[in-house]
């Protein structure tokens, strides 16, 4: 384990202009961000987290594109994505997300996936890693520890987990307005939801309008819920971490020590248990960094692509990579 020093959380800029709504056609239509940045520099494809989308990262995403190339989809069942079929579980997703980086580059790209999506992001490098330059994990679901998570949290699991319950919870919170529920999920995500750009949040509260109008949300967010916990918990965490340990990517594992969700010596133990891994841990933080501590958590990921993620960044770069290609014989 390579520790950073511990960093202080700032404030930050909210949503910039310049964000492109884009659509692909992956067995089913999918909704991505295009954040722009430079056509040769690395690649990031941004995965967000459980009951989230593409909007996770307009705080942090504009803080990258000098040098970096910013995609972010909603996967299926989230944001703008409907599941139309598709399955709406880690495994489904998983999937989903190799083929819309097949769609969007002919080489490796790196993952920065937050909760559900560095679980996603962890497995698409273990099971392809030929299309996986390097990881950035924020805050991500990791193999459940036998510690004592926040008394919330696991009401929170536990309600999920009991037949038809579940689905009550769900569509009780459905009805709710969307800036009540954007509301209550920072205040569970956040160690200070204040630190939340006002624009950055009227982002989230349109993108769950718009989804409030889809059939079948509630049951795919149910699903996709239900999954993660079976792949972090019983009976899925030994698979789980056989798999995180077959990953050979260079790895920067930011965690908020505030994380309710995801404890931070859950993010100690990973970085421990993987050696090569860097471990930056952001000070008073909750589950998602990018949105509370944007120029925080973008400065500790243009540090690493700087120096122990350089490999990542040269191997995600498409000029790089024709540089890198042999001259044509003759």
């Amino acid at each position: 384990m390579t520790a950073g020093p511990a960093i202080r959380p700032d404030g930050g800029p909210g949503t910039q202009p310049g964000v492109v709504s884009r659509w692909a056609d992956l067995g089913g239509p999918l909704h991505y961000l295009d954040f722009g940045g430079p056509a040769g520099g690395p690649l990031i494809v941004c995965v967000h987290g459980l009951g989230g989308s593409a909007a996770n990262w307009v705080a942090v995403a504009p803080l990258l594109t000098g040098s970096c190339r910013v995609l972010a989809p909603d996967l299926a069942g989230h944001g703008l994505t409907q599941s139309r079929g598709r399955g709406t579980g880690v495994a489904a997703n998983r999937a989903l997300l190799h083929r819309f980086l097949a769609s969007v580059s002919p080489g490796p790209a790196i993952l920065m996936g937050n909760s559900m999506g560095g679980m996603i992001s962890l497995l698409e490098a273990s099971a392809h890693p030929g299309a996986v330059a390097g990881l950035i994990l924020v805050d991500p679901a990791l193999p459940f520890l036998p510690a004592q998570l926040d008394p919330l949290v696991t009401a929170v699991f536990v309600l999920y987990l009991i037949p038809g319950i579940g689905r009550a919870v769900t569509a009780r919170q459905g009805r709710q307005p969307p800036a009540r529920q954007v509301a209550g999920v920072l205040r569970l995500c956040c160690a200070e939801p204040s630190r939340v750009a006002a624009d950055v949040i009227t982002r989230h509260v349109e993108v769950l309008a718009q989804r409030a109008r889809f059939t079948g949300a509630g049951q795919d967010f149910s699903a996709a819920i239900r999954s993660v916990i079976a792949t972090a918990g019983c009976p899925g965490r030994r698979a789980y971490q056989r798999r995180i340990h077959s990953v050979a990517c260079p790895v920067l594992l930011i965690h908020g020590t505030g994380d309710r969700l995801v404890p931070v010596t859950a993010a100690r133990a990973a970085a421990r248990q993987n050696p090569g891994w860097m471990l930056a841990e952001i000070t008073g933080v909750g589950h998602v960094p990018q949105l509370e501590a944007p120029v925080s958590t973008a400065r500790v990921i243009t540090g690493w692509l700087r120096a122990a993620g350089r490999s990542a960044a040269e191997a995600a770069a498409p000029g790089r990579r024709e540089q890198a290609r042999p001259a044509p014989a003759g």
